[in-house]
C-alpha cells in the first residue's frame, strides 16, 4: 500500500544534482548576504527569545537584553559593516520604525535593502485567520513605505511562522520573494494560489539564535560555523551556483566577545570577495528571476 503524506503543494522535489547551470554576476558561483534582523517586542507580554526561560511578567531581564540589540549592538554592527564595505539585507519589525527609527534610517542611508518582517517579534502570524494575517502584512508593508519611501519585496515571517495562506498573501501583497523556507542552497519557485513567488534561502543553521540560544555554542563557535560554510560553500559551488546567507540578531552578536569573533568570520569572507557575489538576498531574487524559464526549479 503506498502511503499519501499530506504536502504543501508549493513546490515539487528536484534533487541540486542534475539541475541547469547559471552563473551569478561577474561568472561567480557563491553568492552571499547578511540577513540582520532588527526587531521589537512588547513589554509585560507576548513571545520573545529568553536569556533566562521561564520568568514571569514583566520579564525586565529578557525585555532589556533584547532592547541592548537596538540601542547598542547594532550600532557597533553598523560600524562592522561598514569598515568591511558589506551590503546588509535589514529584516524589520515595522514597530521598529516608531521604537528606533534612527536605526533603521542609518541602514537606509547605506542603501541597505530592507524586508518585512512583521509588526513585532512578539507574536506568531501563523495563528491568525487569513483576514487577520493580510491584515498584518498590509499594515507592516505600508507603514515601511510610509516611512522610508520604499516597498519591501522580501518577507522574513516573525519566527518563521507560516499558515497554510501566508505565501498566497505575499504574493498579493506584491512580495517577490519570501525568506521562510530553508528548504535549498539555491533559489527556487513556490507555487501560489495566484502566481508564484521565489523562496531566496535563509539559513537555520549559520543562524545565531539557533547556535547561540538553542545549542547553546559559543562566540568562537559560531564564527568558526561561518568560515567553515563558507569554505566548504566556495568549494560546492564549482558545480553549480549556491547561495549562502549568514542570519544575525544585534542582541546576540552585537555582544562585545561575539562582535570580536563575528569580525574574524566576516573578515574571512571579505578577503575573498573577488571570488564570490556578496550582495543582499534582493539581489538574488533579482538576478534568479531575470534567468531564463526553466532555469530556476
Amino acid at each position: 500500500m503506498t502511503l499519501t503524506l499530506a504536502h504543501h503543494h508549493r513546490y515539487d522535489y528536484h534533487p541540486i544534482r542534475g539541475r541547469p547551470l547559471y552563473d551569478w554576476p561577474d561568472g561567480r558561483r557563491l553568492a552571499v548576504y547578511l540577513g540582520l534582523n532588527l526587531e521589537h517586542f512588547s513589554f509585560g507580554e507576548g513571545l520573545g527569545a529568553e536569556l533566562a526561560p521561564g520568568g514571569p511578567q514583566p520579564d525586565v531581564l529578557n525585555y532589556a537584553w533584547r532592547d541592548y540589540g537596538n540601542r547598542v549592538g547594532a550600532w557597533r554592527m553598523l560600524d562592522l559593516f561598514e569598515q568591511l564595505a558589506m551590503p546588509v539585507s535589514v529584516l524589520i519589525n515595522s514597530a521598529m520604525l516608531d521604537y528606533a527609527p534612527s536605526l533603521v534610517e542609518a541602514f537606509v542611508a547605506r542603501g541597505d535593502e530592507i524586508g518585512g518582517h512583521g509588526r513585532s517579534n512578539a507574536k506568531r502570524q501563523s495563528v491568525l485567520p487569513e483576514s487577520d494575517e493580510r491584515r498584518l502584512i498590509t499594515e507592516a508593508t505600508g507603514l515601511i513605505e510610509q516611512r522610508l519611501g520604499l516597498k519591501p519585496r522580501g518577507w522574513l515571517s516573525p519566527w518563521i511562522a507560516e499558515s497554510h495562506h501566508t505565501p498566497d498573501l505575499l504574493q498579493e501583497a506584491g512580495y517577490s520573494y519570501t525568506l521562510n523556507w530553508c528548504a535549498d542552497d539555491q533559489p527556487i519557485w513556490m507555487t501560489t494560489r495566484k502566481g508564484r513567488i521565489l523562496a531566496v534561502p535563509y539559513p537555520q543553521e549559520v543562524n545565531d539564535i539557533p547556535s547561540i540560544v538553542a545549542r547553546k555554542d559559543g562566540a568562537a563557535a559560531f564564527a568558526d560555523m561561518i568560515i567553515d560554510q563558507f569554505d566548504e560553500m566556495l568549494e560546492q559551488s564549482a558545480s553549480g551556483p549556491l547561495v549562502m546567507g549568514i542570519a544575525l540578531h544585534p542582541y546576540l552578536v552585537g555582544q562585545p566577545y561575539r562582535l570580536r569573533h563575528l569580525r574574524r568570520a566576516l573578515a574571512h569572507i571579505a578577503a575573498k570577495r573577488g571570488d564570490i557575489w556578496f550582495t543582499t538576498a534582493g539581489g538574488i531574487a533579482r538576478h534568479a528571476m531575470q534567468l531564463r524559464p526553466g532555469i530556476v526549479p
